[in-house]
């Protein structure tokens, strides 16, 4: 079945992990649809780095972290927090390519 991350989740967020990463959190709405798309390891760092349009050496780690129900991705950032030419010094703004994000499991 497909569906869009942001019908399943119920948290899709980035942030500053430093001035020199990026990281962003996928929190599911329940536990059966987490361990659905953890089974099929449908959040996987060939298809994050298609969607962010990176090299798959950009992303440190993606963990799937039972407690939470959650993904947790960090990657380099494209241009330091704060350097020239730099457009959003929280990285909050950089979650945005999840929200049209669909997955198959």
């Amino acid at each position: 079945m497909e569906y869009n991350l942001r019908d399943i989740a119920s948290v899709i967020r980035s942030k500053n992990s430093g001035p020199y990463e990026l990281t962003f959190d996928i929190i599911f709405k329940d536990f059966d649809m987490y361990n659905q798309v953890k089974a099929a390891k449908a959040i996987n760092e060939p298809a994050f780095a298609k969607l962010y349009n990176i090299p798959q050496s950009d992303i440190i780690k993606l963990v799937y972290f039972d407690p939470a129900k959650a993904v947790k991705i960090t990657i380099v950032r494209p241009i330091p927090s704060g350097a020239l030419g730099e457009t959003d010094v929280y990285g909050a703004q950089q979650h945005s390519p999840l929200l049209g994000y669909t997955i198959q499991i």
